[in-house]
This record gives C-alpha cells, sequence and structure tokens, in this order.
C-alpha cells in the first residue's frame, strides 16, 4: 500500500524530473560551445597542405539566449583556437519569436569584429539572414543587412563567388554559395513559391586551377549535386536537429530528414561536415544538441 510518505516522494520525484526535463534543454542553449574537432585529408587534396579551419555558424543574435556579449566571448574562444582561416556559415540574426529583445546587425557584428585568423575571416549568409530583411524580400537586388553589416567591418561576404587563396605557397579554393531558399512566397513580395539564390555551377566555373576546392553552403541539402571537383563541403543550419533523444531528431530542416542533421557524413567517396552551430531558431530550446564551434584539421 503506498503510504502517505511513499506518495510525497513520488511526487517529488516526479516534480524533479519534470524540472530536469524543461530546465535541461534552457541550460543546454545557453552553454558554453563545445569544440568539434574533425582531422581528415579529403579526396584531391594537396600533399603537404595543412590547414587549420574554425567554423562559426547559426548564431542567431537575439535576447536572452544570444547576446551581443555572448557572441564576443564565442569569436574570443574562436581566436584562441589558433586557426589559419575562420569561416562564418550563416544565420547571424534571429531565427524565433520567443525573444525579449532583438540584437541589430550593428551590435552582433560590432561582437564579431574582433575575429582574427592569417588566412582572414570569410562568410556566407544564410536563410533567416534573407527571410527577416523585408528590404530584401521585395527587391532581392538589394544587399542584405547582415551583408552589409559583415562587410562593414572588413568580412568579405561570398555569394556564388569563389576566392582564391595561399598557404605555405600551396593554394586552394573557398566557393562561397547562395542561399537555397533566400526568398520567401507571398503576395507582397509577389511570389508564389519558395527561391533560391544558389548557382552552384556558375560559382564553381570560377575556379581556374586544379588546386582544392572547399564549397560553403549554409543549408546541407546542396551536398547531392556536388560535383567530385569540391574537395569539402561545409554546412550548417539543420542545428543538429536542436532536439536529440538518443539518436531520434524529430524535426529537421531537411528535406532529407537526418540525413545530414550534422557532423562527418561521406557519401560516394565525397565528404561534408555538417555544424550543429550555436544558437537556435523556432524555439530556444537544445536537447543533446550542445552549442559547437567547429575545429578543422585538413591534411
Amino acid at each position: 500500500m503506498l503510504t502517505r510518505r511513499g506518495f510525497l516522494k513520488f511526487v517529488l520525484r516526479g516534480a524533479i524530473l519534470a524540472a530536469a526535463m524543461v530546465g535541461y534543454p534552457l541550460s543546454e542553449v545557453m552553454a558554453r560551445p563545445r569544440i568539434q574537432e574533425y582531422k581528415l585529408t579529403p579526396p584531391n587534396w594537396t600533399p603537404g597542405l595543412k590547414l587549420k579551419i574554425a567554423v562559426i555558424s547559426d548564431i542567431h543574435a537575439c535576447e536572452p539566449w544570444m547576446s551581443a556579449e555572448r557572441i564576443k566571448g564565442i569569436c574570443d574562444r574562436a581566436n584562441e583556437l589558433d586557426a589559419d582561416l575562420i569561416l562564418l556559415l550563416g544565420d547571424y540574426v534571429s531565427g524565433m519569436n520567443f525573444v525579449t529583445d532583438y540584437v541589430h546587425s550593428q551590435d552582433w557584428s560590432k561582437a564579431m569584429a574582433g575575429l582574427r585568423a592569417p588566412l582572414g575571416v570569410h562568410a556566407i549568409l544564410g536563410n533567416h539572414d534573407y527571410w527577416e530583411d523585408l528590404t530584401f524580400q521585395r527587391d532581392p537586388s538589394q544587399a542584405t543587412f547582415a551583408e552589409k553589416a559583415l562587410r562593414a567591418i572588413g568580412i568579405p561576404v561570398y555569394v556564388n563567388e569563389a576566392v582564391r587563396l595561399e598557404k605555405d605557397g600551396h593554394p586552394f579554393w573557398l566557393a562561397g554559395l547562395g542561399d537555397q531558399s533566400a526568398m520567401r512566397p507571398g503576395r507582397r513580395f509577389n511570389r508564389t513559391r519558395w527561391m533560391g539564390m544558389d548557382k552552384l555551377p556558375a560559382t564553381l566555373a570560377q575556379v581556374t586551377d586544379m588546386a582544392p576546392v572547399i564549397l560553403l553552403a549554409h543549408e546541407p541539402d546542396i551536398f547531392p549535386q556536388v560535383p567530385p571537383r569540391v574537395c569539402l563541403t561545409l554546412s550548417g543550419h539543420t542545428h543538429g536537429g536542436q532536439i536529440n533523444v538518443f539518436g531520434w531528431k524529430p524535426v529537421v530542416p531537411s528535406r532529407y530528414g537526418p540525413r545530414y542533421a550534422g557532423g562527418h557524413v561521406v557519401e560516394d567517396g565525397m565528404h561534408i561536415i555538417v555544424s550543429r552551430g550555436l544558437g537556435c531558431s523556432i524555439a530556444p530550446v537544445r536537447f543533446m544538441a550542445p552549442p559547437e564551434i567547429v575545429l578543422l584539421e585538413l591534411g
């Protein structure tokens, strides 16, 4: 027979479990980012070319979850990794309404202005950087406020552009893809469907020699279309699903479901690394999907 003391213990344990289930996802949202390391030699890589790359993705600046102060701390930590270059994979702006305030582009970009690396800091844009800019949505010929903010602090932003870099006499290419779902549908935008800015063949056509190519693409859904000329694809967007219950990821923003939810994936000899990112979209929840900075060692 259940005694009064036993009943109280049962209720107390239930309350503790419920509090843990509610509190843990919020604590993970605010957790100090882990450093997720990958070491590999991609196919068609130049012998002797060794690159150390720090990758920051999906900041989603907003209060109280991703304040300018927190962003600065993340950038300081990325600098401490002593990488050859730092890559930013998009979604700098907030992607949800569960906020106490929004962080202006001048403020989150100022927090990122201290990023430093010998071979530079390089960026692409994410879907939310386009979606939340109504000026761009009405006139896609305009640069987004996210792009303007990054350029104002000296960070180049690649929209279907390729740039040739060099380390220790060994050249390589960064190819930055436009976002694959940049333009929202709607009568006010005079569009009936989602439209992308991505131009993969035109971007890779700018590569003029046989040096290795690293493709930056915010959404990993482009990966099945990527040709073998690309040594490595880097993406974000998925946040690791944000909710990961012992491998079950109920919501992954990809047409391929959990196939590219996060981590290092190899298909048909092609390599993609998907960052689980730092912030949140839709809701401030992370469960068994902690925020991360990716550190790559290639070569």
